[in-house]
């Protein structure tokens, strides 16, 4: 399906739309579209080629309605990973061999086509991540930005080749970033069109060949984000689609000889296990986020109006299932109950439902373990410490077919096991302090550091965040999202500690060069 392009774009942080009926209309129309094509089998793509399963298919559901069967999908195992594998190693000598100037002008075309088929995918992003509308459509135009961003960051770069000084006027020398080979990339439910996109398309515009296989929740946009990156012309190879369980096909894929790398969004356990063990026979690169804890500051000179706005964003923007979103909330004790009532106030002004409908805020958790871990967390909180607001599942008329939680503030301890364990669901915890100092601490005991924010009118206090926060993504009085919300060449994306492997950002500057290593190049002539 090819819709017309539009010259307002949706971000993460402005969350509206100008023609807000023409998009919907738009919007609604996609839909039914795409309700036309539900229950169909797809398959694996290997070397361009369709392929299928002696396994059986299994069943891709609606987290907005489980009786709602998307698609069928093929249970890829040994033999589909090594094929696929196989075909990525056969296409990289010539792929790499592109001009980097082709290779981005076939990305590129790539993206264009992103763009044209956004509804499309939009649509199938709130019936199968469960993500409402305006976010769906902010994260496809964030993959056609992520392309374009890197294609963007090699052409700045030359293509990564550089001239070096010389020993004398007979000799050349040059240092070249050059592809590694064969990446896998793996790829997480909750952003599965646009932090895939921009593993994917970093691999290919080094120069790298990939192995593709999508979240088990979401493997129909993965179909989609496939096809658009094939129909933008890649080679047969380039890209291989792979689907099926992560402890089958996933494992057959990570533990492959023939493998150079490794791309991987998801948890810190899932990441750290890959880590350690992908280069247990050789050194080999793995490029791992793996979420995060992510603390929101409100010092006593804070803007409530922003403070409030943003933390309800951050907190509950896709029902608490970003990397980045707030999930712990610093609050000085002078502004601390204002601050509270008001949080309070605006989240039960947030519409559950269906990630569908277009008055929707908050749709539904992934699945059924999601469900089940925020009741046993609300069950916890209201045993240790209070709840303010929310607490219960949503179970009104048709939404007890689906996974829908209300959001949820609490009030705990801050040595409570909820200010430290990463939880991916509508939750956020309160805690009161009495300095700014406090309050970095706090939020710097943590494991992880992938993002954080403060509310506060004082300059001072904002240079002390910026100087002391531990993790790679900081935002300062954010009223678009506290915590969330970065965006492809305006804000990079990464994080520290146990929040990432590699100490460099996606969405940035230095993102692809990490799937390139580095040659020294010296040509003497006489």
């Amino acid at each position: 399906m090819v819709t017309r392009q539009r010259d307002q774009k949706i971000t993460y942080t402005t969350m509206s739309v100008e023609q807000a009926e023409s998009f919907n209309r738009d919007y609604d129309r996609a839909l039914d579209q795409v309700r036309s094509q539900l229950g169909r089998r797809y398959p694996l793509y290997i070397n361009n080629q369709a392929e299928s399963s002696t396994n059986p298919v299994f069943e891709d559901r609606s987290p907005n309605d489980t009786r709602v069967v998307l698609g069928n999908f093929e249970e890829g195992g040994k033999q589909h990973a090594d094929a696929a594998i196989e075909a990525a190693r056969g296409a990289f000598p010539a792929w790499s061999s592109y001009p980097w100037q082709k290779r981005i002008e076939i990305l590129r075309r790539g993206a264009e086509i992103f763009r044209q088929r956004k509804y499309e995918i939009a649509a199938w992003l709130s019936l199968e991540a469960g993500k409402p509308r305006l976010e769906s459509m902010g994260e496809v135009e964030e993959a056609a930005d992520l392309i374009f961003g890197y294609c963007g960051y090699m052409e700045d770069a030359n293509g990564f080749v550089v001239e070096m000084e010389r020993l004398s006027a007979q000799e050349a020398n040059h240092s070249v970033l050059r592809p590694y080979g064969v990446w896998i990339v793996i790829a997480p439910f909750n952003f599965p069109v646009a932090l895939t996109t921009g593993m994917i398309a970093g691999a290919l515009v080094a120069g790298n060949t990939v192995v593709f296989k999508p979240s088990h929740e979401t493997p129909l946009v993965g179909t989609k984000v496939f096809e658009c990156l094939r129909d933008g012309g890649l080679p047969a190879g380039a890209l291989n689609f792979v689907t099926g369980h992560g402890n089958q096909i996933g494992e057959q894929l990570s533990s492959h000889p023939s493998v150079d790398g490794i791309v991987f969004t998801g948890s810190a356990q899932v990441g750290t296990r890959l880590f350690r063990e992908f280069s247990k026979e050789r050194p080999r690169p793995c490029i791992a986020e793996m979420g995060g804890k992510n603390p929101t500051i409100v010092t006593d000179s804070a803007d409530l109006d922003k403070a409030v706005e943003g933390t309800a964003r951050a907190a509950f923007g896709y029902s608490g299932q970003k990397c980045s979103a707030t999930s712990r909330v610093y609050v000085h004790d002078s502004v601390a109950g204002e601050f509270t009532r008001r949080l309070v106030e605006r989240t039960q002004q947030l519409v559950v439902g269906p990630a569908e409908r277009d008055d929707v805020f908050m749709g539904p958790v992934i699945n059924r373990t999601a469900y089940e871990r925020f009741q046993q967390a609300c069950e916890r909180s209201h045993n240790d410490g209070e709840i303010l607001s929310g607490g219960n599942v949503v179970t009104d008329g048709p939404l007890k077919h689906g996974y829908f939680c209300a959001p949820t503030i609490v009030s705990l301890p801050k040595d409570h096991q909820y200010f430290y364990e990463e939880l991916f669901v509508p939750l956020v915890a309160v805690a009161r302090v009495s300095s700014l100092d406090e309050a970095l601490t706090l939020a710097n005991d943590s494991k992880y550091g992938l993002t954080a924010g403060i509310f506060t009118e004082d300059e001072r206090e904002q240079q002390e965040f910026l100087k002391r926060m531990e993790a790679g993504v900081i935002y300062v009085n954010r009223r678009g999202g506290s915590t969330t919300g970065a965006w492809p060449r305006v804000q990079s994306f990464g994080g520290w500690k146990m929040s990432g492997s590699t100490g460099k950002n996606a969405l940035g500057p230095y993102y692809v060069q990490q799937f390139m290593h580095e040659q020294s190049q010296t040509v003497v002539t006489d």
